[in-house]
């Protein structure tokens, strides 16, 4: 009787904000070494062109107010292709710790006694920093710096924990928010954030075809509502993003991140 294979394990990986040259080296070689991978819609194509010929790919969805895999769908999947013995990434836009569910993945596959490893991405408030030229701290007016969502599981909009990011040397980096713009200001301000306060909206940070809206608190529902926005977007609110400065050229933005 055939022994059954070894459980191969998985790799929860994060992509970064899309452009393959804002990869890690280590999540390059695990995308390169994968036999399964299974990714979110976000990622792009030249990304998903480094794994092997032979490596079994499976579209899992997750982008925001689309429809995609469940959940338990994919902890399922995953689970089921390392039983077989395979080296299976888990590909995630972005940094998988950071609103990527890394934390439910590894504990279901933990329990079930698969190996798990994280390997890191850069997220998109930081890629859209260091794109458009603005830190997220910065002595005398930045100390701190909040990665947050505006929307919990069902869509709807998160009710606690406005008063912290009220605090006006803290720069807050919203994600999943482009459509709860309005709320966040009307929190933020109701909570005491100045409505003058410097707040920008960067749609596919890190990618030659980012875009920025610079604004304040108080008119960013506006300025985002006047641009037809269907990527991904990170809202970034504080004093440090009034450094911000739009790109000179598209073209020269894809010759700094393609070159």
């Amino acid at each position: 009787m055939p022994m059954p294979p070894e459980a191969g394990r998985v790799l929860l990986v994060g992509a970064g904000p899309g452009a393959v040259d804002l990869m890690t080296v280590r999540a390059m070689r695990a995308v390169q070494g994968a036999q399964a991978l299974l990714y979110d819609a976000l990622v792009p194509d030249e990304i998903l062109a480094l794994a092997p010929a032979t490596c079994l790919r499976i579209q899992t969805g997750k982008r925001a107010g689309k429809a995609s895999m469940k959940q338990e769908t994919i902890n399922r999947l995953m689970l089921r292709l390392a039983r077989r013995g395979l080296e299976v990434v888990r590909l995630k836009g972005g940094d998988p710790s950071v609103f990527g569910r890394s934390g439910e993945e590894r504990a279901f596959l933990e329990a079930h006694g698969i190996a798990v490893e994280v390997v890191p991405g850069v997220t998109a408030a930081s890629a859209a920093a260091a794109q458009f030229g603005f830190p997220l701290t910065h002595r005398g007016e930045a100390r701190r710096v909040a990665f947050a969502t505006a929307r919990v599981q069902d869509g709807s909009i998160v009710e606690e924990g406005w008063t912290a990011l009220a605090d006006a040397e803290t720069t807050v980096a919203l994600y999943m928010a482009r459509d709860a713009a309005a709320a966040v200001a009307e929190r933020l301000i109701g909570e005491g954030r100045s409505p003058a306060t410097p707040a920008v909206a960067v749609e596919n940070a890190g990618r030659a075809d980012a875009r920025l809206v610079q604004s304040t608190l108080a008119a960013l529902p506006q300025a985002l509502a006047a641009h037809a926005f269907s990527g991904p977007v990170v809202l970034v609110i504080g004093e440090a993003v009034a450094q911000a400065r739009a790109l000179a050229t598209e073209a020269a933005e894809r010759r700094r991140f393609t070159a």
